[in-house]
């Protein structure tokens, strides 16, 4: 048969049926679109995939790795819109202090982008404190805080004369634990007899006022003897007391004692 005696029928080219739009799936990028989190499980995946990758790599002691300060677990909820729990984030920071122990010098450019997005902005760990200095006369001075209190403390090479706001240690503070708490930087390092110590305390209560003088006399202290600081961290005297007062509650009798229940 000839081509130009068949059917115009089948001289047409056979077309498609019409594409049914309510009918069309959108396939989502990332398989963890089914999942609960998307975007935690895509984080924690790379981050694993990150370190079969490089798990190879030279590390260091934890030691001697560079301390690094991630985001914390708020941060994160808000970087990725998604309530995360904290037994599950805590999977990518273990992942995270695993890579952190690769050698700096070795880190390859995508390890280090992508552990980049989980820093936070300032990193505490990097702020260097000024060192302190021993003035003309001999003096090194400490600033030390608790709750409501602060306190100003000047150390020089004395006989043990010590001034609180200008008066005795026995007049500014009558409690023995007010004073011993004080003077504890003093007396843990053997170092009673051989500075003097001049005060401004203000703000807060006798307490109050007595731990920040022993937080800046310790600061003072490091000054002279900078030697001394482990023997002083293990007496307490580094390191500021954050506790303040829990505040009261609106229905509770204090910050977490409830009214008496009556049943009737």
């Amino acid at each position: 048969m000839q081509a130009s005696n068949l059917p115009l029928t089948l001289l047409r080219k056979p077309s498609l049926p019409p594409l049914n739009n309510q009918n069309a799936r959108v396939v989502p990028a990332s398989a963890s679109y089914f999942t609960g989190k998307p975007d935690f499980t895509d984080n924690l995946l790379t981050l694993q995939a990150l370190l079969r990758k490089y798990q190879t790599l030279p590390t260091l002691t934890p030691s001697e790795a560079p301390r690094v300060a991630w985001r914390t677990l708020p941060q994160y909820r808000l970087q990725v819109g998604e309530p995360v729990r904290a037994s599950k984030y805590h999977k990518i920071i273990e992942v995270l202090h695993r890579l952190n122990l690769i050698h700096p010098s070795l880190i390859p450019e995508d390890l280090a982008q992508a552990m980049q997005a989980y820093k936070r902005d300032i990193n505490p760990y990097a702020n260097v404190p000024r060192p302190g200095r021993i003035d003309e006369d001999g003096r090194a001075v400490g600033v030390g805080r608790r709750k409501a209190s602060s306190a100003k403390v000047y150390l020089v090479e004395g006989d043990g004369e010590v001034l609180v706001n200008g008066k005795s240690l026995n007049s500014a503070f009558p409690r023995i634990h007010d004073r011993e708490s004080a003077l504890w930087a003093l007396k843990a390092t053997g170092r009673m007899d051989k500075y003097n110590v001049w005060a401004l305390a203000t703000g807060g209560g006798l307490t109050g006022q007595a731990e920040s003088i022993t937080l800046g006399l310790a600061k003072a202290l490091l000054v002279h003897e900078p030697m001394l600081k482990p023997a002083l961290r293990r007496a307490g005297c580094v390191t500021r007391d954050p506790r303040r007062v829990e505040r009261k509650k609106p229905g509770h009798v204090k910050a977490r004692k409830m009214p008496a229940w009556v049943k009737r």
